[in-house]
């Protein structure tokens, strides 16, 4: 079916009177092919003719169809994203990010959570296949990695917190260990030899990350690693709060806490607080994804900042440029630390 047919069925209700494109063409004084075009972005036309078409458009109140339209392109002008969890804080900047570009290219977003278990993300990908998207952004995938690269012969692929090879795959570098490496080496840095730490579940790939960069600065710096001190939690604010229970409880000694991320800190703040230890006076604690809560915690939380909002325009602008069939550039800035009030240089 020709675009100019498509458009001939869009239609927008002004009045009670169902506005068609050759209304438009009419009250321009142009063809309906012209119209089409100028809609389009394809017409190579006189000034006065655009601006005459959208005259008419305003006066009355013509709507194109967006359906009809990338119907005619052959694409649904749809971007589907796989989170892990919709409802976490940690996604929310990321969201928004991807959304506002994917707008401006007047693309819809699909967003759907894979709950870290393989089976809701294979089910996710399958429901926005169903729905022909044009591209699939996946944040920190669980599948393994011959099958994202048979998902990508099928759609363009953007992936975060995975570097997977593959013609129609955009890997977006966001290793945590450099981040968790940074966080360690600060506290070290600043006298502490006793840092606890608590990790994500062990089958999170960015858990993994942030626990090997702990130990890697331990051994950078000639610190013997203790198991005792390592305590696993599950990214929540009350995983980081039954962590530090469970520390305590053990009688594990420590000066400073790494908590894998914000959420953990934020819980492991609460906990130290009611077992009668002041936040950094006896126990410095440091977080790690830099939520916008974590500046406004009692008191602030030192945090490895790693702008999720930027990781979401990265990977809209990939997303984009893989659709259009170009080599995507877009970058993701490295971590760096936010030095708030949650520690300090240890007091023997």
């Amino acid at each position: 079916m020709r675009r100019s047919e498509l458009e001939r069925r869009v239609a927008a209700a002004s009045n009670g009177t169902t506005v068609t494109l050759e209304m438009v063409a009419k009250e321009a004084g142009v063809s309906p092919s012209t119209v089409s075009r100028i809609l389009n972005g394809t017409a190579r036309v006189r000034e006065s003719k655009v601006r005459a078409v959208e005259a008419a458009i305003a006066k009355l109140r013509f709507k194109p169809n967006p359906v009809a339209r990338s119907l005619a392109g052959g694409k649904s002008m749809s971007v589907g994203v796989v989170i892990q969890a919709i409802n976490g804080p940690f996604y929310n900047e990321a969201l928004a990010a991807i959304e506002k570009g994917l707008v401006l290219a007047k693309y819809s977003a699909l967003f759907m959570s894979g709950h870290w278990r393989e089976a809701d993300e294979r089910r996710c990908i399958d429901h926005l296949l169903g729905r022909r998207v044009d591209g699939i952004i996946l944040m920190t995938s669980c599948l393994a990695d011959q099958e994202l690269v048979h998902l990508s012969r099928s759609v363009p692929l953007v992936l975060t917190g995975r570097d997977v090879a593959g013609t129609r795959i955009c890997s977006l570098d966001v290793d945590s260990t450099p981040g968790a490496r940074l966080a360690t080496d600060y506290l070290i840095g600043q006298g502490h030899r006793r840092i606890a730490f608590i990790g994500g579940p062990a089958d999170h790939p960015d858990a993994v990350q942030r626990f090997n960069g702990y130990k890697a600065s331990l051994a950078a710096h000639k610190v013997a690693f203790d198991r005792r001190l390592v305590a696993v939690g599950d990214y929540s604010d009350a995983g980081g709060h039954a962590a530090i229970g469970a520390l305590l409880d053990a009688g594990v000694k420590f000066t400073a806490v790494f908590a894998a991320n914000d959420q953990s800190a934020h819980g492991a703040m609460l906990a130290l607080h009611r077992r009668g230890f002041k936040v950094p006076q006896d126990v410095s604690l440091i977080g790690f994804d830099d939520l916008p809560a974590s500046s406004f915690t009692i008191p602030p939380l030192t945090t490895v900042h790693r702008s999720i909002r930027e990781i979401g325009v990265a990977a809209a602008e990939a997303v984009l440029d893989l659709i259009d069939g170009r080599a995507p550039v877009a970058k993701v800035p490295a971590a760096t630390l936010a030095v708030r009030e949650s520690t300090r240089p240890l007091r023997e």
